[in-house]
């Protein structure tokens, strides 16, 4: 059994906090670290503490009065008069203090990701607090202030000029990370997604291809609202290794937003959880085919913190670390720890119990079907022997 992952981890992310009322909530990782340990998945040596990112490693990607807006905004007991125009004290990101040190902090930990397998310390590793990929150079959105990820591929970029293949798997459009590397050829951009129509931030389109020399280095699959497990795996299965085929990638970067599970209480798609198994082997198996194992993996969306997050990202880690989960009961410890917490019933298994189908669902895999083979029109693509 390989153990040549590394989890990066500290309940000091539980500081990157709004308020009680928001959804974005990382007392997720408390339950999901927990869950891990529960099942027997972690010793001390997988876990790596996360670091803060300097202020010129934040610069790779976001300006640098943003960056000085944001630590002044974080120091003050109150909200300053530029925040709106920074995209900050909104519904979405409310001001916090230590703002900037809590953001900091998490694209820290995917730096250390980074570190750890660009440098051959380990061959994958996970960092649950990351996948903030809606913020942009100069402003927050989407419960995002800094864009780890955008600044994790710019890292790996400057530092080993590496060719980095970013898929993003949350229900919201990976749009900061698209748009950071929209002409760049050597940043392939993949984001299946739940259409933009109804969902924020209402980008992700097929048109959205890349610009100049990146044209076709951005792919986007916007999904039908209520997509199951089926339709979802078909078009992930069928694009991801002509992809890395054609792309030939030095590392893998993923964002496992795991918001289109039927639970997330902001989205439309209708996933289980047998999704967050087949995402991450599938990542896996082409990290180890085309990157000599480099893969990188983020949280990111998750808003049933209680019935999903935990068990999606438990599944990764599994994947990751080469010690497989079949479906069963979830740990008694686990669930007599949490359940007095939780206003939800916790499901007392692994996997879900099979949902009814959904009506339209010959339409809605019919329709997915069309846009995957138009997403891939103007895409890198190696077709197999």
């Amino acid at each position: 059994m390989s153990r040549n992952a590394r989890l990066i981890y500290s309940p000091d992310y539980t500081q990157y906090y709004f308020n009680d009322e928001h959804p974005f909530n990382q007392r997720r990782l408390l339950l999901t670290h927990d869950l891990m340990s529960a099942y027997g998945l972690l010793t001390d040596a997988d876990i790596l503490p996360p670091r803060m990112a300097t202020d010129d490693e934040l610069a790779l990607v976001h300006d640098r009065r943003y960056i000085d807006f944001v630590r002044e905004q974080g120091h003050s007991d109150k909200e300053l008069p530029a925040a709106a125009s920074y995209g900050l004290g909104t519904e979405d990101v409310p001001c916090f203090p230590q703002m900037h040190e809590a953001s900091a902090r998490i694209v820290g930990g995917t730096l250390q990701a980074v570190d750890a397998v660009m440098t051959g310390r380990a061959e994958h590793a996970f960092n649950p607090a990351g996948g903030l990929h809606h913020a942009f150079r100069g402003r927050a959105s989407g419960f995002c202030i800094y864009n780890d990820c955008s600044v994790a591929i710019a890292y790996m970029r400057k530092h080993w000029n590496a060719r980095v293949l970013y898929i993003d798997t949350d229900a919201h459009h990976g749009d900061g990370v698209q748009w950071a590397f929209y002409d760049d050829p050597n940043v392939l951009t993949v984001s299946i997604h739940e259409t933009g129509k109804y969902l924020f931030p209402g980008t992700g389109n097929l048109t959205e291809r890349g610009d100049g020399s990146g044209y076709g280095y951005s792919v986007n699959v916007p999904l039908d609202a209520f997509t199951e497990d089926d339709s979802f795996l078909d078009v992930y299965r069928d694009l991801l290794p002509k992809l890395a085929r054609g792309f030939q990638p030095d590392v893998i970067l993923t964002q496992n937003g795991c918001d289109a599970h039927a639970y997330d209480p902001l989205t439309h798609l209708s996933c289980s959880m047998r999704i967050y198994q087949e995402i991450p082997r599938l990542a896996h198996q082409l990290a180890h085919e085309y990157c000599d194992g480099k893969w990188i993996a983020v949280g990111g969306g998750g808003y049933d913190i209680w019935r999903v997050v935990p068990r999606a990202w438990t599944l990764l880690w599994s994947e990751m670390s080469d010690q497989p989960l079949a479906d069963g009961p979830l740990p008694v410890n686990w669930l007599a720890r949490w359940q007095p917490l939780s206003e939800e019933k916790l499901p007392d298994r692994l996997f879900d119990t099979p949902f009814p189908p959904i009506p339209r669902r010959a339409e809605i895999t019919e329709k997915n079907r069309v846009t995957l083979e138009r997403a891939k029109m103007y895409a890198p693509i190696t077709d197999g022997d």
